[in-house]
């Protein structure tokens, strides 16, 4: 077991020294001059110049690229260019918006999306199935962001039940609209996902045992074969939660939710390098930890995954 925990630390620490090296390029992939955009079009090269000394852009790339690794190893971002506030206080500061969003999110489509898996599996093939699994393949094919915008013109600019943009705090009803438009295709894979589980264990002698035992039909459907088929639901859900903690980008964009999501592209259209870096690099951390976590409570839980 130590070793197989070990091995994944040094997995972790691999992916997030690549992710360390894409966010540095994304700085000379991303057209544009730093010291020209902190200055204004019209400082003159003398200017331009001195910033770049003071950033230390005119130092070699190596020099730039082992500074960049050494202070973010020490939890320095850098300075936004726009704002030039700390990068990392900056981030910390919308994450738990991000946190609200994406947990809330999850929740609902956990929830609705087993439920539908569930009543699906109970009678496959039938009208309820095929309307359930309709129902999954569109929220798996209809683009979130799209979505989002119906959602905000049905529900909030014509029916005016909800707000469409921003968030207070204790503001529930800000949050109704992003947190559906987010779940929807989570709910989707979910509950495609429970249907299928749930239809190999029905098919099992130890339920067919069971019922012939006298045990009630929805007492066997629901304390022994959904307790068995959720596994590989757990496991889907644990990788949404690490991509929904990541930023939901587009959907935080539209509705103008003051999460990680939104400040990231807010500094990609103000070419605000050192946020673009900060979130990029964050969310990555995010995605690996939360990742590895669930990875090393299986292999407390199952002994087929320490054995791999």
């Amino acid at each position: 077991m130590l070793t197989y925990v070990i091995r994944k630390l040094l997995y972790s620490i691999l992916i997030l020294f690549g992710v360390i090296t894409v966010t540095f390029a994304l700085m000379y992939v991303i057209p544009g001059d730093p010291a020209r955009l902190m200055l204004g079009q019209r400082a003159d090269v003398a200017s331009i110049e001195a910033v770049r000394k003071q950033l230390g852009l005119d130092d070699p790339l190596y020099q730039q690229y082992i500074r960049f690794i050494v202070k973010a190893v020490q939890g320095d971002l850098g300075r936004s260019y726009s704002s030039n506030r700390e990068v990392l206080k900056t981030i910390l500061e919308t994450f738990p918006a991000t946190a609200l969003l994406a947990v809330s999110s999850l929740i609902i489509s956990s929830i609705i999306g087993i439920f539908i898996g569930l009543i699906s599996s109970v009678r496959p093939y039938s009208l309820r199935d095929n309307l359930s699994m309709l129902f999954a393949l569109f929220g798996i094919s209809f683009p979130p962001f799209a979505f989002g915008l119906i959602m905000a013109l049905i529900f909030g600019s014509w029916l005016k039940l909800f707000p469409i943009s921003g968030y207070v705090n204790n503001g529930i009803q800000y949050l109704v609209l992003p947190m559906l438009t987010l779940a929807l295709r989570p709910m989707s894979i979910i509950a495609r996902l429970t249907r299928s589980s749930m239809l190999d264990v029905l098919n099992q002698d130890f339920v067919r045992t069971a019922r012939a035992k006298g045990v009630g039909y929805w007492s066997v459907v629901i304390r022994h074969a959904l307790r068995n088929a959720l596994n590989p639901v757990i496991t889907t859900i644990s990788a949404w939660l690490a991509a929904l903690l990541g930023g939901a980008f587009f959907i935080e964009y539209i509705f103008n939710w003051p999460g990680i999501g939104l400040l990231a592209i807010n500094s990609i259209l103000s070419l605000d390098f050192p946020m673009i870096q900060g979130t990029v690099l964050f969310t990555a951390v995010i995605f690996i930890i939360v990742n590895m976590i669930v990875d090393i409570i299986y292999a407390f839980l199952d002994p087929k995954v320490k054995l791999s």
